[in-house]
């Protein structure tokens, strides 16, 4: 079971929860690790509800141009762009 500290889809890195989302919202940056580590990371192995809660749909969207090259599993990548397709097209209130 992982530690409450510290968010599962970083299990290999001793980063707790504030580290993590600092380097989500890009206001730290630890050795190599930047925001678009974190978010690709993220990307990878989170459930969407936690994508949703940590990352935004807002922040989905913008950043996915630069993310989606890098996200190794094809369903994800086809996942997450159907999702940053028609979210502007179908409900762009989530982005307000």
């Amino acid at each position: 079971m992982a530690s409450p500290l510290r968010p599962p889809w970083v299990w290999d890195y001793d980063l707790d929860a504030a580290d993590f989302q600092a380097l989500v919202d890009g206001t730290r940056t630890i050795g190599s690790l930047d925001r678009t580590w974190a978010v690709v990371r993220f990307l990878e192995y989170a459930p969407w509800p936690d994508i949703v809660r940590i990352l935004g749909y807002r922040a989905l969207v913008a950043g996915w141009p630069d993310w989606r090259n890098r996200i190794r599993s094809e369903s994800r990548q086809r996942g997450l762009g159907f999702v940053t397709e028609g979210l502007p097209r179908h409900h762009p209130e989530f982005l307000a």
